[in-house]
């Protein structure tokens, strides 16, 4: 049986939240591998929504292992809201059902205030960061000074690692004109939360490596968008880790032999949240939203699940999408919200970029040089019918058809599953990934 890694082959809210779902039906365990609690994801089952952010999309399916791998940054408040809050869905999280890797890195009260500390520092210059302490807690952990989820087993203990991180952070605070942070008032916080996240940890590696041995199917869920990589995507206006599927393995403890088939997803269209470059958004003469830019916007619901912030939006771009397919080691497309798409007389995709003059089939890798493309666009005759709720091609439009297969052509890369709209079922299947 094959174990499959479920990445974003965009900026992130692709519709991961529903495919992963979708596919959790299959698998029998769903692993989170990296980000934290910044990205959203939304689950319509018959008609009732569930709004994750830290917690796997398998919590909402009886019978199925959740996971929070290492790579994951933990923020043990918002854990246990989130658990509480979906437990008020009707949905029961137990530690039979939920693990949270020992070796995982907190986010911490200190974490969050630094982060929207910098950004307001910053003015014109900020990244666009949810503000949620994802990029300080990352820095902790590469720097060695983190408070790792292991260690709510051992508060009595923690004195001397506390006091190596608040060397750090308090001066920090100091040169922001902030005051410092008193060790007790920590160690008091952590305290009080621990008995609360005590029971979920768990030594993950193992775990996985028990269920990869007896046979168990195990879905990898990417949080953001692969462009939004640290290494690979546009810097730096990125997330603090690695969003390609390699993260998979490393982010888990599995090694990379476990990985099986890489699922990526992507709208027909694109979007992004917060700054950074966007070569094919839709904007008007005054900087804002165009007439199809705000088309988009409105019917797809791009408002971001956790912040509530308004998404950028603009025409596929096939040059990042067929960049991510190589990076990533992408095997087939999810290709989401087709439906957003009907009724729109004309559709653009973007085939290559001109920058200074010359044509291009990539993006660069500079910051300057991104800010600079101008995309070069084929036009594409629309489709009238709609597509919303098609479960198979039969159903859907000659001309709807006709621009799935052209975007495979320019991406390199097929186009395995394809949804029409939020509903779970509402689903066209090509290539089973779990079918190796």
């Amino acid at each position: 049986m094959a174990n499959v890694v479920v990445v974003g082959a965009q900026w992130g809210d692709e519709g991961k939240g529903k495919i992963v779902d979708w596919l959790s039906e299959r698998a029998d365990i769903v692993v989170r591998f990296q980000g934290g609690h910044n990205a959203g994801h939304t689950l319509v089952i018959d008609g009732k929504i569930y709004k994750l952010a830290l917690l796997p999309s398998g919590v909402v399916r009886p019978g199925k292992l959740s996971v929070i791998g290492n790579g994951v940054v933990v923020d043990p408040w918002h854990l246990v809201a989130e658990i509480e809050g979906i437990r008020k869905l009707g949905i029961d999280i137990s530690p039979d059902q939920l693990k949270v890797a020992e070796n995982a890195t907190l986010i911490l009260p200190l974490h969050r205030e630094l982060d929207q500390l910098r950004e307001e520092a910053a003015a014109a210059q900020k990244i666009g960061t949810t503000g949620r302490g994802i990029g300080p807690a990352y820095e902790d952990k590469v720097g060695r000074r983190a408070i790792r989820v292991q260690d709510l087993r051992n508060l009595h203990n923690l004195g001397p690692k506390i006091d190596r991180l608040l060397v750090h952070h308090n001066a920090l605070r100091r040169g922001l004109g902030k005051p410092e942070i008193e060790k007790e008032v920590l160690i008091r916080e952590l305290s009080e939360i621990s008995p609360k996240i005590l029971p979920y940890i768990d030594t993950v590696w193992e775990t996985l490596d028990r269920a990869r041995k007896a046979g168990k199917r195990i879905l990898f869920e990417g949080a953001q968008g692969a462009l939004l990589d640290v290494d690979h995507g546009t810097y730096p206006y990125v997330t603090s880790s690695n969003t390609i599927a390699g993260q998979a393995a490393a982010g888990s403890g599995l090694g990379p032999s476990a990985l099986s088939y890489v699922l990526g997803l992507a709208k027909a269209y694109t979007t992004r949240v917060g700054s950074g470059p966007f070569p094919t958004e839709l904007l008007g003469p005054d900087g804002e939203p165009d007439e199809i830019g705000r088309l988009l916007g409105e019917r797809g619901k791009e408002f971001g699940v956790n912040t509530g912030r308004r998404r950028r939006c603009g025409w596929f771009d096939a040059v990042l999408v067929r960049q991510i397919v190589r990076v990533a080691g992408i095997n087939g497309i999810a290709l989401t919200k087709l439906d957003i798409l009907d009724a729109l007389p004309e559709i653009k995709v973007c085939v290559a970029y001109e920058l200074d003059g010359k044509r291009i089939d990539r993006l660069p890798a500079g910051m300057n040089e991104q800010a600079r493309v101008k995309p070069i666009y084929e036009t594409f005759e629309g489709w009238t019918e709609s597509t919303q709720g098609a479960r198979s091609w039969a159903n859907l439009p000659a001309q709807a058809v006709k621009y799935v297969r052209h975007i495979e052509e320019l991406i390199e890369c097929p186009v395995t599953l394809l949804s029409t709209s939020p509903e779970r079922d509402d689903t066209i299947l090509m290539k089973d990934p779990f079918q190796d």
